[in-house]
C-alpha cells in the first residue's frame, strides 16, 4: 500500500513569513525516500482550532492516509499542536511518540523529553506530531519510518502478519537481532 501522505508547519513565524520553513521540506524529503506520494504540505499558525480543522480536514480525505506535522510540541505557551490533535483523532497511539522522544534522549539531547507530541487515528488516517527542529524532525522520524508502511496498510484492513520484518532495535540498545546483548 502506497502512504499519501499530507505535512503541515506549525509555525507562527514562518506562516508570517518571517522565517523559511526547513522541517516541513525535511519531512516531505524523508517521506519521498520512503517512497510517499505527498498529498498537500502546508504552513499553519500556532493556532488550535486552525489546527484542528486542517487535521480535520485532511484526515477525513480519502486520498490521505498518513498527517505528519513538525512544530508547536514543546512547552511554549503558544505550542497547542498535542491538543489540537488530540481535539480530532479518535484513538491514540502513544508508542509513537515514545519511541520518538526515546530515540531523541538516547540519541541526541535530553531536551527530547520536553516534547509533548502526541499521534493517533482519525477516520484511518494516522496523524504524527514531530519536533519543529529540523533535526528533530528529521530524528523523529527515523524513530518511526520502519513502522509507517505497516501502520497505513493495518488502518486499511491488511492485517496480514505473516511477513513481519526482522526484529532489530531501532534505538540500537538492549537486543541485538541475533539475541545477543549490545
Amino acid at each position: 500500500m502506497k502512504i499519501r501522505a499530507v505535512v503541515l508547519t506549525i509555525s507562527d513565524s514562518a506562516a508570517r513569513g518571517e522565517r523559511e520553513d526547513l522541517s516541513g521540506p525535511a519531512l516531505i524529503e524523508e517521506l519521498q525516500r520512503l517512497g510517499a506520494e505527498i498529498i498537500a504540505a502546508e504552513v499553519l499558525p500556532d493556532d488550535r482550532p486552525m489546527i484542528a480543522r486542517r487535521l480535520l480536514d485532511y484526515a477525513e480525505r480519502a486520498d490521505v492516509n498518513l498527517i505528519l506535522t513538525t512544530g508547536g510540541t514543546g512547552l511554549s505557551p503558544r505550542d497547542h499542536t498535542p491538543e489540537a490533535t488530540r481535539d480530532v483523532i479518535e484513538r491514540e497511539v502513544p508508542g509513537i511518540p515514545e519511541a520518538i522522544r526515546l530515540k531523541g534522549v538516547l540519541e541526541s539531547t535530553p531536551f527530547a523529553m520536553l516534547s509533548r507530541g502526541v499521534a493517533g487515528i482519525r477516520a484511518g488516517t494516522l496523524i504524527i506530531n514531530l519536533p519543529g527542529s529540523v533535526r528533530g524532525a528529521r530524528e523523529g522520524f527515523a524513530a518511526i519510518r520502519s513502522v509507517l508502511r505497516h501502520a497505513v496498510e493495518t488502518l486499511s484492513g491488511e492485517t496480514a502478519h505473516g511477513d513481519e520484518p526482522p526484529r532489530r532495535d531501532i534505538m540500537n540498545v538492549g537486543t541485538s537481532p541475533e539475541g545477543e546483548r549490545s
